[in-house]
């Protein structure tokens, strides 16, 4: 069966999912990463029943077809040559029962399969970007995200194809033990060359998959680097523009395409061979029976009908050998793609969950980064500046406790101590480089859904400044925003994104540089209404912007990792140097 062709089949989703079973899972639930095998196997859990009906399917459909030629050898036998009209009609009739079974039984098995592979897949799929997202920085800082990308795009959907090959490697399992069976009760000489010839034919397959397997991983390896260099330079592709970077982009992804190309190359010898035995070892079985039983025939132990269904066996013994060899093809790739998602899956979030979490602080209490000595009183807009970017940024992470435990406390509770969830919920960081996701602009700016109605949004991108990004929308909130919102300015893109956070609704919005990439004028009023959106509630703002840090209620000096000094924005320029000019940037006002 080709994969690529049952992605059109909208059958086995309205088959099975009819409210029972869903795609993809509404929980796919939490991995055994221990193996390769392990991860396949809970995977196989998960769809046990599913992979059950396959399984049913296919050995019923495999099995109508191996009694076929025993069924057509009896309808001669018995019915033309002793000239038994009734035993013709009943084998006959016996014939297409197996006919009409194997019909159906085909539909169902191909059915099931298509659905075992996408569910497996789907799974796989979703475990690995759930993952993913949870580890946030952790991922960033192992992986590339076009490795990340491939992993859920690729490896997913070969690790589950060993769930496709499932249903009809059963049914060549049985269907081979049946016909070894009647031939070994017809002539002990062929049924040992089935029972006998096959495992061995097998094994000799095998011996191509562990060369197969490495070089199908170092092939993968290549094709991640190949995929998160071109991942990497769409990103950046305005600015190679401005630089005039095309030509040296080009070099460097020819030079890896090539790289890529050669690991293909050399995957080419073991497939080429497992692909070539899929077709010669049956077809070389298929000889040597046949030979045996027309030497039969001709010596008179066996008659024509039986002559007819040893080579009905012949050909129809095709199938459960090259169901074998496509079997340990896929198993073989999904080892690979299982074996790279657990790669992904070994990245430890740099946040884990409080062992003994401990009950949440009331609303309305300050938040204070030991470390460095800042504190963020409840209920007030305020700002903090810093020479050095790099320093604040770190307190704000640390605010949002997006890093390892470091003494941060809201109220007299550490926010280590406290569930994910709940710091997330109540303290919202929105960073320097502003991020969307493609989907309706609706969904980007509110993915929570906490607003009542379309109030609440415009009034959102009203504090952002961004009414003018919505009117030159044609379809205005249901606009569908392209991947990281590239059809949009760096302006306009942090601008969407103020709106987003305040749309949170958190008690503790953390906004790092949020106007950085504004005209003056826009951001004088995106300082003036933030002010007043967030009145009586938390607000820290990252900045050296006069225009916003005249809104404070309280600004604070950073030098070294720590407070040096903290007041209004106009006693800072009257009593400290330093801050007036890291504000003014060295010029005199």
């Amino acid at each position: 069966m080709d994969q690529a062709d049952s992605l059109a089949l909208n059958g086995p989703r309205r088959w099975f999912s009819r409210g029972r079973i869903r795609l993809p899972a509404d929980e796919p639930g939490v991995p055994d990463t221990r193996s390769p095998a392990r991860l396949l196997l809970w995977v196989g859990r998960h769809q046990v029943s599913t992979l059950v009906a396959g399984v049913l399917f296919g050995i019923l459909w495999m099995l109508a077809q191996a009694l076929m030629p025993y069924t057509l050898g009896r309808a001669i036998e018995e019915g033309i040559v002793e000239h038994d009209n009734r035993a013709l009609a009943l084998w006959t009739l016996i014939l297409l029962a197996l006919g009409v079974t194997q019909a159906f039984a085909g539909i169902m098995r191909h059915r099931c399969a298509v659905f075992n592979w996408l569910q497996a897949s789907f799974r796989l799929a979703q475990v690995v970007a759930h993952h993913t997202a949870r580890s946030g920085p952790a991922i960033r800082g192992r992986l590339s995200t076009g490795e990340v990308v491939a992993t859920i795009s690729n490896d997913a959907m070969r690790a589950g194809g060993a769930f496709d090959i499932t249903a009809r490697l059963s049914g060549a399992i049985v269907s081979y033990f049946v016909v070894a069976f009647i031939l070994l009760s017809s002539s002990v000489v062929l049924g040992l060359v089935v029972l006998l010839g096959v495992p061995v034919l097998v094994l000799l397959l095998g011996t191509v998959i562990k060369p197969l397997q490495a070089r199908q991983a170092e092939q993968r390896e290549e094709v991640g680097k190949l995929t998160a260099l071109g991942a990497d330079t769409a990103a950046g592709l305005r600015v190679l523009r401005g630089i005039g970077g095309e030509q040296a982009f080009f070099d460097r992804y020819h030079l890896r395409s090539q790289e890529v190309r050669h690991a293909g190359v050399r995957v080419a010898l073991p497939q080429s061979t497992l692909d070539a035995a899929q077709v010669f070892v049956p077809g070389l079985f298929v000889v040597l029976v046949t030979w045996i039983g027309a030497r039969f025939a001709v010596s008179g132990k066996i008659g024509v009908g039986e002559l007819v269904a040893f080579y009905g066996y012949a050909v129809f013994l095709v199938i459960p050998l090259r169901t074998a060899a496509e079997a340990v093809d896929k198993v073989t790739r999904a080892f690979v793609g299982a074996g790279r998602m657990l790669d992904v899956l070994a990245v430890e979030p740099n946040v884990a969950e409080p062992t003994a979490p401990v009950a949440e602080p009331p609303a309305g209490v300050p938040l204070v980064d030991v470390q460095s000595g800042l504190a963020v009183e409840p209920g007030r807009l305020t700002c903090l500046v810093s020479s050095r970017p790099d320093e604040v940024a770190a307190v704000a992470e640390r605010l949002g406790g997006l890093g390892e435990d470091n003494g941060v406390v809201l109220g007299d509770v550490r926010l280590a101590d406290l569930p994910i969830a709940t710091v997330r919920r109540r303290i919202v960081v929105s960073e320097a480089d502003p991020v969307l996701f493609s989907g309706t602009l609706r969904a980007e700016l509110d993915p929570w859904r906490r607003a009542r109605d379309d109030s609440e949004i415009l009034g959102a991108l009203a504090v952002a400044g961004a009414e003018d990004v919505l009117e030159a929308l044609p379809e205005g909130l249901e606009t569908f925003v392209d991947e990281r919102a590239r059809s949009f300015s760096g302006g306009q893109r942090q601008r969407l994104v103020l709106a987003r956070a305040l749309l949170s609704g958190a008690e503790v919005l953390v906004l790092v540089e949020p106007t950085s990439a504004v005209d003056a004028h826009t951001e004088a009023r995106i300082a003036l209404r933030l002010q007043e959106a967030r009145a009586d509630r938390t607000t820290l703002v990252v900045t050296t912007s006069p225009l916003v840090l005249d809104q404070a209620d309280r600004v604070v000096l950073m030098e070294g990792g720590h407070v040096v000094a903290e007041g209004t924005h106009r006693e800072l320029l009257r009593t400290r140097s330093d801050y007036c000019d890291t504000v003014t940037r060295g010029e005199n006002l």
